[in-house]
């Protein structure tokens, strides 16, 4: 089976390597790189979008968080599917408004466009790093299962190729390379989610009572079915822990639906279509594929717990990450065999290595077009680069995330990152969404503004979380053991909440209309004007700045 999955990986490798080569012979200028000549159409984008947004947490973490938690882990999928609505209304009115990047919106109408950039910049790097850590960490914990070996040495190794290859398709295929990567990741993974639902489905009789009632008997849990067996749990006899539990569960959800509109790589999704024609379409593409796949999400979780059984799941993961994967094999096994069990098995791992490689790529993809169109484009350059510099500084902006990011999940291989996806979308959240949003729709916001939305936010969310029981003092009170990210008896955490964007999205919102309105700056009314009409109409959008 290993022989078949490493197969699978060189074969997916060679595809997207060739697309590579054939994506850097035909770029050529900076909008080449930047956004892939603007040449997609709106399917083409739809389907990138949904590859950019339908991650290996999706994929295989809300399976896993279903199989083992029932109608909590569907509150997830949910929570994905509902952010996606909020995001697209945003980051169509952004695509029309932009060029580039997020920064492009945000310092349109201010007139300290240096701070602004450079503010815009700092952000988008973090969150895409903490996000990027997590997915190579995985990736190092995910092939190596895959694969059979689960010496540190082949997590090494995996986590550096799957870096390598990550800072290949940037490096060299841009925007064009990395937009076809994710088309194809979003093919095979729909493609792997509808055979995997069919043949749940079809195990009984497409009778969804059937499944949700064998999966509830496997469960061990007379509540499976119930709200609460994972968030906003009850605790007999202390009502304030009740109380920050379901505090927390409204956290998370507003970090997971308001986070995902400023994450850096679905913003700079929308600037590769030619029009704002394009981009509804590509909407409308958008939303029906991950409309779908988010509730074949709730077939694949019900399944595995009906199929595989949540102490099998367990056994082999305690979060529960490979129950997507033990499900594929149980299913192949019913059909074709052991052989077609292992053959179904080594497709969904390689779909779920595309997946991780792909969004790995989209996020390095947007951390370098912010360094080097906006950094060095227009705070180094004062906004008069010439095209093959500023590309150039991409391309090693590229290597230099890349290469960062590697050295981060080597050295982190063998924590617990899982953290640091709520980090990225509460950051996210917090720090991007205020400023983008008051940029769109507040006459008086301006630099100050912005500058101190962007700051505040980061701020505030980071230390709230380092601060939390994510990093230190949560212990299980069955093994003892820590579940933080610092081992039992270290403990300097007085936050109580894990997700801190129900305290850090307001304190966000807070600091950026504060320092509007204490700063003595004036905002450009003609430019807001101006910003309104092309952010509705597209109308001059792509144009270049001022």
């Amino acid at each position: 089976m290993s022989a078949l999955t490493f197969g699978l990986f060189t074969l997916f490798i060679a595809i997207t390597l060739g697309i590579t080569f054939w994506a850097r012979a035909n770029t050529k200028s900076a909008v080449d790189f930047y956004a892939g000549g603007r040449t997609f159409s709106g399917p083409q984008n739809g389907l990138a979008l949904a590859g950019d947004y339908m991650s290996a947490a999706s994929f295989l973490g809300i399976a896993g968080i279903i199989a083992l938690s029932g109608y909590d882990g569907f509150l997830y999928s949910i929570g994905f599917l509902v952010a996606w609505l909020l995001t697209l209304l945003l980051v169509e009115l952004m695509r029309n408004a932009g060029r580039f990047t997020m920064a492009d919106v945000l310092s349109y109408r201010v007139k300290r466009q240096p701070k602004v950039r450079t503010a815009a910049v700092i952000s988008t790097v973090t969150v895409s790093v903490f996000y990027l850590l997590a997915q190579m960490v995985g990736a190092g914990a995910l092939v190596s299962l895959l694969l059979g070996v689960s010496t540190d040495a082949a997590k090494t190794v995996t986590i550096i190729a799957v870096g390598a290859m990550m800072i290949f398709y940037v490096m060299f295929g841009g925007m064009k390379g990395t937009t076809w990567v994710q088309i194809i990741k979003a093919v095979l993974l729909m493609f792997g989610t509808i055979v995997l639902t069919v043949l749940v489905l079809g195990r009984f009789g497409f009778n969804l009572s059937d499944l949700l009632g064998t999966a509830a008997h496997r469960s061990g849990s007379a509540n499976f079915l119930q709200p609460g067996s994972r968030f906003g749990k009850e605790v007999a006899g202390d009502p304030f822990k009740t109380l920050v539990n379901k505090l927390d569960f409204i956290s998370l959800a507003l970090a997971l639906v308001l986070g995902t509109a400023g994450l850096p790589h679905i913003v700079s999704r929308f600037f590769t279509v030619p029009d704002a024609r394009a981009a509804r379409t590509s909407v409308n593409w958008a939303i029906g594929l991950v409309g779908v796949f988010y509730l074949m999400t709730l077939a694949l979780g019900f399944g595995a717990t009906a199929l595989v059984g949540r102490d099998a799941i367990t056994a082999q993961d305690p979060t529960g990450n490979t129950a997507a994967l033990q499900l594929a094999h149980v299913l192949g096994t019913y059909v074709g065999g052991p052989v077609g069990g292992d053959l179904l098995l080594a497709f969904i791992g390689a779909v779920a290595f595309a997946t991780i490689l792909a969004v790995v790529s989209g996020l390095v993809m947007a951390s370098s077009t912010s360094m080097a169109h906006d950094f060095f484009g227009h705070v180094l350059m004062f906004g008069r680069p010439r095209e093959s510099q500023e590309v150039g500084v991409a391309r090693l902006s590229a290597f230099v995330i890349g290469f960062f990011a590697i050295v981060l999940a080597v050295v982190a291989r063998h924590q617990n990152v899982a953290f640091l996806v709520a980090l990225a979308f509460a950051m996210a959240a917090s720090a991007n969404l205020p400023a983008i949003m008051l940029s769109l729709f507040w006459k008086r916001f301006n630099s100050a503004g912005v500058v101190a939305g962007i700051y505040g936010g980061l701020a505030g969310s980071l230390l709230l979380v380092i601060f939390s029981p994510v990093v230190s003092g949560k212990i299980d009170p069955v093994t003892h053991k820590s579940l933080s990210l610092f081992p039992a008896g270290v403990d300097f955490h007085w936050f109580p909440m894990e997700n801190p964007g129900l305290v850090s999205i307001p304190f966000g919102f807070l600091c950026a209309v504060l320092a509007t309105l204490l700063s003595t700056e004036v905002a450009d009314q003609e430019r807001y004007d101006e910003l309104a009409v092309r952010s509705l109409t597209g109308t001059g959008s792509h144009e270049a700045e001022r």
